[in-house]
């Protein structure tokens, strides 16, 4: 009887299908939060570099994965010893924005593309010489902030609180949501804002409880992220919730509980990805990464955190071939050449949703990448 291969091995036998001459090994640095208040969104992604392939076009792949400890000058640190000292030819990471805003300075002066797995645009945008070297796979804030407004117009929701992280996710979530908010006549009666180590919002929750919100939003992302939702539980607050696609993991839901029950947030469709409709684009290469992380972690470990660090590397097995035609691994040109053809991408289907890429566009999304999910019974349920 036939062995089946698994979609790794399917994906690995492809490439090397297409390989030619034996060149030198390609160098993967890696680094992710696997510590610290960002641990949550850090370990599912340093799982997932286990489940990446070894070889790609022939050619054996090493990966290095440091641990950046949730820490910006960590990351930073990390990053500039993956290129001084090991030689990297591509970076994946970090985990969280503020951190991999600040990896935008080291990797454009190594020229080393670099593929982020946190959320902000403002990782990849505006587009300049400098983040030219820069691509995520997380969706931007502006999507999933339209997703939440319309879900939100539907439900009745007028008036909404907000509250987020005080650094650069926070920031960049309250800038989109307002614009988005705008389009829908949603008027935001709050504006507050904690630190991802606080371990108390009561004056932030008083102060939105008392603007008497019809719903609240809160912006934050990993188990951090539950703390502004318990404490209005505490205060009687009895509106509607939402969370970004920061909060899609199972730790949120443990520390979460039962007041988390009935939140509303947008997600990559990998969080659902067996609800889907057998006709969704994302289906099949969603189920591929779930199955392949289960199958290695167990039933129900999946996080969409760990399908972003999948998403870096479909992109950058994808854009390999086409670099080494051009260059050996190890060398300036093969890191400019890999730059290149991540950036000429195009309908890559990965876990999150389907990559094109552009010169003016390092992410390559588009709405094929979000589904609204709610939390029922201590589980994601998807919202056609």
């Amino acid at each position: 009887m036939k062995k089946s291969l698994t979609p790794i091995a399917l994906l690995a036998a492809a490439l090397l299908a297409a390989s030619g001459t034996a060149l030198a090994d390609i160098t993967v640095g890696v680094t992710v939060s696997a510590t610290g208040p960002a641990a949550s969104l850090g370990i599912p992604e340093k799982n997932t570099i286990a489940l990446m392939p070894r070889t790609i076009a022939g050619q054996k792949v090493n990966y290095i994965v440091l641990d950046d400890a949730s820490d910006t000058t960590a990351a930073v640190g990390n990053t500039r010893k993956l290129i001084s000292e090991s030689k990297v030819d591509v970076i994946l990471g970090s985990s969280t924005t503020p951190n991999s805003l600040a990896m935008i300075d080291v990797v454009s002066e190594a020229k080393t593309p670099m593929i982020s797995m946190a959320a902000s645009a403002r990782i990849v945008e505006p587009m300049d010489d400098k983040k030219k070297w820069v691509f995520k796979t997380p969706q931007n804030d502006i999507m999933m902030s339209l997703a939440i407004v319309e879900h939100m117009a539907a439900s009745g929701v007028k008036t909404v609180a907000f509250i987020g992280f005080s650094d650069a996710y926070g920031e960049g979530w309250y800038q989109e949501f307002s614009k988005a908010a705008a389009l829908k006549n949603l008027q935001i009666v709050a504006n507050e804002r904690y630190n991802r180590t606080d371990t108390s919002v009561t004056g932030q929750a008083l102060k939105m409880v008392s603007a008497k919100p019809d719903a609240v939003l809160i912006a934050g992302s990993g188990t951090p992220a539950a703390l502004p939702q318990k404490t209005l539980k505490e205060r009687g607050y009895a509106g509607k919730f939402y969370q970004t696609h920061g909060v899609a993991n199972a730790d949120f839901l443990r520390v979460g509980g039962k007041d988390v029950e009935g939140t509303f947030l947008p997600a990559g469709p990998v969080l659902v990805a067996m609800q889907l409709p057998a006709t969704h684009p994302v289906r099949k290469s969603a189920s591929a990464y779930v199955t392949a992380y289960e199958a290695a972690y167990g039933k129900g470990s999946v996080s969409t955190f760990g399908a972003h660090g999948w998403d870096a590397g479909v992109l950058m097995s994808a854009a390999v071939p086409a670099a080494l035609k051009k260059a050996q691994p190890g060398t300036p040109e093969f890191r400019a050449a890999l730059r290149d053809a991540l950036e000429q991408l195009k309908e890559v289907p990965g876990a999150h949703g389907i990559f094109s890429m552009s010169a003016n566009d390092h992410l390559g999304l588009d709405q094929r990448a979000r589904v609204m999910v709610k939390i029922e019974n201590g589980a994601w349920k998807y919202q056609p």
